[in-house]
């Protein structure tokens, strides 16, 4: 299956706000939980939110108060608004369908923050 594809990313000067976008294709994207990731230069991917197929959200904490994670089924679409943005949230975004075992990875979205 192909992966989630995401988009929205840009250049955002601090304390700005971005809306990430990810679309999935059929009724397991729609009815699953779908996370969202990111991975800065010469770290490794970290998770950031997660989303049930009924809309139950949870957050690292690093993130909390920060970033909104939402669903439109109708649409097939998994959003991450992230706002107060800060050079440290600089990195390629991702989001996936889990368990993300055995599954591809779309290319991301860039999202880079200025001072």
């Amino acid at each position: 299956q192909a992966p989630p594809v995401e988009s929205g990313g840009g250049l955002v000067q601090a304390g700005g706000s971005l809306t990430l976008s990810c679309t999935g294709s059929g009724s397991i994207f729609r009815t699953s939980v779908v996370a969202w990731y990111r991975q800065a230069p010469g770290k490794q991917r970290e998770g950031l939110a997660t989303i049930t197929g009924l809309g139950a959200t949870n957050y690292e904490d690093f993130v909390k108060g920060r970033f909104t994670i939402s669903r439109d089924s109708a649409k097939n679409t998994v959003y991450l608004q992230m706002n107060n943005l800060k050079p440290e949230d600089t990195a390629v975004y991702y989001c996936n369908i889990l368990p993300v075992r055995g599954r591809s990875w779309g290319q991301g979205t860039q999202v880079t923050v200025s001072s």
